[in-house]
């Protein structure tokens, strides 16, 4: 009898776990579709910034001028009632002038620090390669670990804390190309792309009279957000799904497409943006689709190809098509 009861109230507490997870996805669904009536015809973009952020990651964009990647950021920081500060990124800017520093205050005789545009719940780095590496790497600890260390005092940053930083990939001139470690900080990589003919034509209209994002109302608080960000991590992942996760970043390991093949962060944010799509989607337990449709997104930007994929022609998502292909999912 004993066992019996202690059967029951597992299930119980199973169900009331998964309702839980489902009233969670309820919240999130309203959130992409928020999202989506300012920045139109781009839900799949939308869905992954939004996994990223429900993720506790950064996003990186990639695009031209004009197609919308400053709006996506101030689209986020309005739904989540959030404090949201753009970085201009210049070849003169100084850590300094992204962390913060400490003055000297002559009234009271003592050093004061004066917080950076770090300190934001979402941040915009704009133009993120026109800086130097020394200040691309003020974002580092940031990123990481959601802190700053400045004259050796370390301050924590709001949460949660969104980075969500913009390079043109046509202009290089004047630019300084990510290091490997910085890419990697990054949870995913998106590029928004031109809208289709009909989006566009959409667009004209709902800017007519006043932009869309003024109208926008909030969401919800930032501690709305965090509880969808821990409920993330109760999604249910199948071993089976998690090994499949990590034989597709192995195989980046073993192939001879790449010279940098994928690290283990890599494979640790497919099993956290798994269940973060599964929680997407109305599901509380995770799927191989999950961790496929976020394979390039999430491990594009991880990866360098080696001199004979590239004289082969083939950009990163085109290796890592191959790969996908290669590995079977689990049945």
């Amino acid at each position: 009898m004993a066992n019996t009861s202690l059967a029951h109230t597992s299930d119980a507490l199973a169900r009331s776990r998964q309702a839980d997870l489902i009233a969670c996805s309820t919240r999130v669904a309203e959130f992409c579709r928020a999202a989506q009536s300012v920045i139109v015809g781009k839900s799949v973009q939308i869905e992954i910034a939004v996994i990223t952020l429900l993720s506790e990651g950064h996003l990186l964009i990639e695009d031209l001028p004009g197609v919308g990647k400053t709006m996506l950021a101030r689209t986020l920081a309005r739904l989540l009632s959030g404090v949201f500060k753009r970085i201009q990124f210049t070849p003169d800017l100084l850590p300094s002038d992204v962390v913060g520093v400490s003055v000297f205050d002559q009234r009271e005789q003592q050093f004061r620090f004066q917080e950076g545009p770090v300190f934001a719940n979402v941040v915009l780095a704009d133009e993120i390669n026109r800086a130097s590496p020394r200040t691309q790497s003020s974002l580092l600890e940031s990123m990481s670990e959601s802190q700053v260390t400045v004259d050796g005092t370390t301050r924590p940053l709001p949460t949660p804390h969104l980075v969500i930083a913009t390079q043109n990939p046509a202009e290089l001139e004047g630019t300084f190309r990510l290091p490997v470690a910085q890419l990697d900080r990054f949870f995913s990589r998106i590029s928004l792309g031109y809208p289709a003919e009909d989006d566009e034509l959409q667009i004209l209209f709902a800017q007519a009279n006043s932009h869309p994002l003024h109208d926008l109302s909030p969401w919800g608080s930032i501690h709305d957000f965090s509880k969808l960000q821990r409920a993330v991590r109760s999604v249910f992942v199948d071993a089976s799904v998690a090994r499949y996760a990590t034989r597709l970043v192995g195989a980046t390991r073993a192939s001879q497409l790449f010279s940098i093949p994928a690290s283990p962060r890599a494979s640790l944010a497919l099993f956290r943006g798994a269940q973060a799509r599964a929680l997407l989607h109305g599901r509380y337990y995770s799927v191989p689709d999950d961790v496929r449709e976020l394979f390039i997104s999430l491990v594009g930007h991880r990866v360098t190809l080696s001199l004979e994929a590239r004289r082969k022609g083939m950009s990163e998502s085109d290796a890592l098509h191959v790969i996908a292909s290669a590995v079977n999912p689990p049945i």
